[in-house]
């Protein structure tokens, strides 16, 4: 899969394991729903990684009962140590994606000195057509500029969620 990529860091005063977890088990605390980018049609659901793990799936659990596959783990590394790095790697789609669609998401937990850098890379997007609803008809630079404000949201708020503890 090549072509447009999303790439966003951030660092954090965590170490690997504490975060690695945090982005996992307490997806559903910290995403923050957002229209432009919905996973389906209708009110925004909780996401949670089922089951956790390397067979694992990331799923958007609508407040009707519904269940969404917005993607399959393909990498689940968790960081076995501070001071030790972490992978996390999935498919990623919409509800509105064809059968053939899907994007990619690699999400990297490194040490650094204060903590962990996050780098969130979402790859693929030059499968989905300019004029697919996903993509709101932006051109790719500004379609790229939104999604990447849209991971930075995501990343943000996991940090919020992360101080707290």
């Amino acid at each position: 899969m090549t072509g447009s990529k999303i790439l966003v860091a951030l660092r954090i005063a965590a170490p690997t394991p504490r975060f690695f977890r945090a982005f996992t088990d307490e997806i559903g605390l910290w995403w923050q729903a957002d229209g432009l980018f919905a996973f389906t049609p209708g009110p925004p659901g909780r996401l949670t990684f089922d089951p956790k793990g390397p067979e694992g799936r990331l799923i958007e659990e609508k407040p009707d009962g519904g269940r969404f596959e917005i993607g399959r783990i393909l990498t689940w590394e968790a960081p076995p140590a501070p001071g030790t790095a972490g992978r996390l790697a999935l498919t990623w789609r919409q509800a509105s994606f064809a059968a053939d669609q899907e994007t990619r998401v690699s999400v990297a937990f490194d040490p650094v000195e204060d903590g962990t850098r996050v780098t969130v890379e979402h790859l693929g997007w030059d499968a989905i057509p300019i004029s697919h609803a996903a993509r709101h008809h932006f051109p790719d630079g500004i379609f790229l500029h939104r999604h990447g404000s849209f991971w930075r949201r995501q990343l943000a708020g996991l940090a919020a969620v992360s101080a707290r503890r």
